[in-house]
């Protein structure tokens, strides 16, 4: 099937599994509907063994730092042989993080970092609407343009484009969920997240990536389109409740395992998760098939719960872009939920996990 009848049948499809919309019936569909209510506590745990430094080395470890209705940071604690540890964080979103600076001599620097929290699953109640109260300032600054996320020229047009003829903020944002699952796709040959980079994927109209594109490009053109949005940065825990292979993390080794999600703020709901990202990874992977159908037994599920929740089962870090991380000689990332680190040789590769030696484990805490 070419690229544009696969959008064609995505775009026909796409409408039928949203609130407030009919859905085709399915023989035995799969179960994926989380639900607010039941608290679970987890520990993360981060270790780093520099390989070959070389003078000073420092390191940067992401710390939670989301306390919200679906997640409560409760403390982290850290060891090594570092020269110097401190936690510090981001001027401009106040992303949490572990500073390690290893003196010149040290022949083999290594750090830990330890993490507890909390987190439930999320799910909007589209029927229940009441005015929600938000810093005007707050709101206009998730709509500002970023180094990776313009919001002028073709992401604008985009959006405007996919947008036509929706009213409200939640006619916006659905049309724009559906616009981006229906015209993106998971590409398996891209590095880690991914770059964000949306203004080169909408001029190539190369618009297949990983969470860390796709994702973007939704909450780019929810700001084109004039609704504050944020992606948040985290990373995978445990196994799925409702068994989706692609929506679970190992526990006994998560490097890999980030992931970043969604959230707009809609006037009579509040902050609402998103992930249409998710949704492409499960058409793409979750069975042996590439599904080219939201109305697919296996997606359905996923595609309603996504627009407006999603499993907590994940960790959020943060919600920074373009971070300049403390005492580096380097660029900003992008996007900080990965280890960082750097010495006179320059910046580490955070994708091989092997050579900037790194090992994420978790546990869930029983009561």
């Amino acid at each position: 099937m070419s690229e544009f009848n696969r959008r064609q049948l995505l775009q026909a499809s796409a409408a039928l599994a949203l609130p407030g919309l009919s859905s085709l019936a399915a023989a035995e569909p799969r179960q994926f509907s989380p639900q607010p209510g039941h608290w679970r506590t987890f520990e993360i745990t981060t270790r780093v063994e520099v390989q070959h430094p070389q003078g000073t080395t420092r390191v940067w470890l992401p710390i939670p730092s989301v306390d919200s209705d679906y997640q409560q940071s409760l403390d982290s604690h850290w060891s090594g042989n570092a020269q110097s540890l401190r936690q510090a964080a981001d001027a401009h979103y106040g992303a949490r993080m572990l500073v390690a600076e290893f003196a010149p001599g040290e022949a083999r620097p290594h750090v830990e970092l330890v993490s507890r929290f909390r987190t439930q699953d999320r799910a909007i109640d589209w029927n229940s609407k009441k005015a929600v109260s938000e810093d005007p300032a707050l709101l206009k600054y998730w709509t500002q343009p970023s180094d990776l996320m313009p919001t002028d020229g073709i992401v604008r047009k985009t959006a405007l484009e996919a947008t036509r003829g929706a009213r409200t903020d939640v006619d916006k944002v659905r049309k724009l969920y559906e616009w981006t699952v229906a015209n993106t796709y998971r590409d398996p040959k891209v590095r880690g997240c991914g770059v964000g980079d949306i203004k080169t994927m909408l001029e190539t109209g190369n618009l297949g990536g990983k969470c860390g594109d796709i994702n973007a490009l939704f909450v780019g053109l929810c700001r084109a389109a004039g609704v504050p949005a944020r992606d948040v940065y985290g990373i995978r825990l445990v196994p799925s409740a409702f068994g989706y292979k692609q929506l679970s993390g190992n526990p006994a080794n998560l490097t890999g395992a980030q992931h970043c999600r969604a959230e707009v703020f809609l006037a009579q709901h509040g902050w609402v998760a998103m992930d249409p990202a998710d949704v492409g990874k499960v058409m793409r992977f979750e069975t042996a098939d590439w599904i080219k159908s939201t109305s697919d037994p296996v997606v359905a599920p996923v595609y309603k719960a996504l627009f407006g929740g999603w499993e907590g089962n994940w960790l959020a870090f943060n919600t920074a872009h373009d971070v300049a991380l403390p005492g580096s000689t380097g660029p900003k990332v992008g996007f900080f939920m990965y280890p960082n680190g750097e010495n006179a040789g320059g910046r580490f590769d955070t994708l091989a996990p092997d050579e900037f030696k790194y090992v994420i484990t978790a546990r869930e805490i029983k009561a």
